[in-house]
């Protein structure tokens, strides 16, 4: 499952997220499933755009559970953020998603996912 967050400014985002999908075919992974989180395009996110909607998950409430349901019904074997994750939304993450949440930018976790699929 593929996972981007990205802030209203970020016009291109859907270009990004076919270089993450193409990166990740490349290294023999399958793409299950898109999502995107945008951040600023709603009331009040403009002032807070570079900022994360959750310091634990990154995204938002909402997002995560479709991103859960998403993962169980097509047996995702890893959701692979886009953006960057700290430990502790890598670990939030992977207990609220059922599967290995990982970060495609951070090279010692992109390394790992030849591992993983």
């Amino acid at each position: 499952m593929l996972v981007g967050y990205f802030s209203a400014k970020e016009k291109d985002f859907g270009a990004l997220m076919d270089s993450a999908a193409a990166e990740l075919a490349a290294r023999g992974a399958r793409i299950v499933g898109r999502f995107v989180q945008r951040r600023g395009v709603s009331d009040g996110g403009v002032a807070k755009m570079s900022l994360p909607f959750s310091s634990r998950t990154l995204l938002r409430s909402g997002k995560v559970r479709e991103v859960a349901a998403a993962c169980e019904e097509a047996r995702a074997d890893a959701a692979v953020f886009v953006a960057p994750l700290t430990e502790l939304q890598r670990r939030t993450l992977t207990g609220l998603l059922g599967c290995p949440a990982l970060s495609l930018v951070e090279a010692p976790e992109a390394n790992r996912l030849a591992d993983t699929f």
